[in-house]
């Protein structure tokens, strides 16, 4: 299951001028190049962490489905630690499922909820405590939860919890001395 590639729609439901899909995995590109024809760079390799303009097509000749922009993160220096590619499309909901349907069709699976952030996890991307912070900014209501939140997942509660760890070390370490050595 953590060697699939997955692919999600990464943007909130609903209508925008912008929605993106993402996409995870040892194959991210081989998988958005089945899909993904970028303009005026025939044959050419993407380069990474830059911005390509191009066209989604659907790979049984129907045509476009829309201009999109692709932005391709090589391991390990991405979100998962994986492969990425993000897909930014124009953000109509049936664009994106769309091109969510040629992923799965060019050989992604659909990622299940909090999938990325999982895999960031499992790839030492994130601590437990970031990963929980990523949630808790998503969900955040106000800009002094999105601050406290932002502040965790930067590591800042994690860094004072490794303090705090070093220290109870040192002390259980101390107290056992005492015990095994008491003169």
């Amino acid at each position: 299951m953590l060697e699939d590639t997955i692919i999600a729609i990464s943007t909130p439901p609903g209508f925008g001028g912008l929605g993106i899909v993402r996409i995870s995995g040892k194959k991210a590109l081989a998988v958005a190049g089945r899909i993904f024809r970028a303009k005026g760079r025939p044959g050419r390799s993407v380069p990474v962490g830059r911005v390509v303009l191009g066209a989604v097509l659907d790979p049984e000749g129907k045509g476009p489905l829309d201009e999109a922009f692709l932005t391709y993160f090589k391991a390990p220096r991405s979100y998962t630690r994986e492969d990425v590619v993000e897909l930014s499309c124009h953000g109509s909901p049936a664009v994106l499922e769309g091109v969510l349907r040629l992923g799965v069709k060019a050989g992604a699976r659909p990622a299940g909820p909090g999938e990325f952030t999982l895999r960031a996890f499992l790839n030492g991307r994130l601590d437990m405590l970031q990963a929980e912070a990523v949630n808790d900014l998503i969900r955040s209501v106000s800009l002094t939860q999105a601050r406290v939140s932002a502040g965790q997942l930067g590591g800042g509660l994690s860094r004072r919890v490794q303090r705090l760890r070093g220290k109870l070390i040192s002390l259980l370490s101390q107290i056992e001395a005492g015990l095994e050595f008491p003169e």
